[in-house]
């Protein structure tokens, strides 16, 4: 797996504001960055993909870290 380019904190946040957090960072990036996004929601785990899908991004991989949801997006 690649590093992550931009890592996106969103613990302590309920959904939605995670994947929008997610959303905001995809766009300013450029092609081709991976960002990292950490989220405690355990709506996270159902939000995050669908988004990544609908959006034409690539979820690269989704674990759980020191007790946070990790998923890793790429945009294309």
């Amino acid at each position: 797996m690649p590093d992550p380019d931009i890592v996106v904190d969103a613990r302590g946040h309920r959904c939605p504001v995670p994947t929008l957090r997610l959303r905001r960072s995809l766009e300013a990036a450029p092609p081709g960055a991976c960002v990292q996004l950490l989220a405690d929601d355990p709506l996270a785990r159902i939000d995050v993909p669908h988004f990544a899908a609908g959006a034409g991004m690539e979820l690269l991989a989704q674990e759980e870290v020191d007790g946070a949801l990790s998923f890793l997006v790429r945009k294309p």
